[in-house]
């Protein structure tokens, strides 16, 4: 009985360990998510300030000059 409450013992103390281990990375992820999602943020609004600097495009309806 003592073997199997050694052994039981043993197994949660791993399982903490893993746990510890995966709280980590999903840390770590989130602070990569969170610098990937604010360099999307800034490259949406360099290209719009770009959008917004050149003339606007032709209309898909209107037809090429050399028509």
């Amino acid at each position: 009985m003592e073997q199997r409450l050694i052994e039981i013992e043993l197994k949660v103390i791993s399982l903490e360990d893993t746990v510890q281990q995966l709280n980590q990375l999903v840390y770590e992820q989130q602070k990569q998510l969170d610098g990937v999602r604010a360099m999307c943020r800034l490259l949406l609004q360099q290209q719009e300030a770009r959008d917004g600097s050149r003339p606007a495009a032709a209309s898909a309806d209107e037809r090429p000059p050399h028509y």
